[in-house]
């Protein structure tokens, strides 16, 4: 396994995932809720690959330090975080704008 090819893929899943998620937000602001709804299964599929990324970086450590922390490992844990809180928020807030377009 080449630990930097796989952190950059990482972090691109990770914004792909970010980026879908807005994409939702903007479709439900506009009342597509189809197109959020396409839009939020897609930022869920980037962040099960970006998912499945860090945990084959973790079994390929074992807890036993095999994989060097760097700064951009750190990185892309970040963007795998926020992506994931980024997902929780916008699916929450689409809910929202459905319950207020059938109000």
């Amino acid at each position: 396994m080449n630990v930097d090819n796989v952190v950059m893929e990482l972090i691109v899943k990770s914004g792909e995932a970010k980026s879908q998620a807005m994409e939702a937000l903007s479709h439900a602001r506009c009342g597509d809720f189809d197109k959020a709804e396409k839009s939020l299964a897609d930022s869920r599929e980037a962040g099960r690959l970006a998912h499945k990324m860090q945990t084959a970086l973790i079994a390929a450590d074992g807890g036993e330090g095999k994989v060097p922390v760097s700064l951009l490992l750190v990185h892309a844990q970040d963007h795998l975080m926020n992506s994931m809180l980024a997902q929780d928020l916008v699916e929450e807030m689409v809910r929202i704008y459905q319950r207020l377009e059938t109000k």
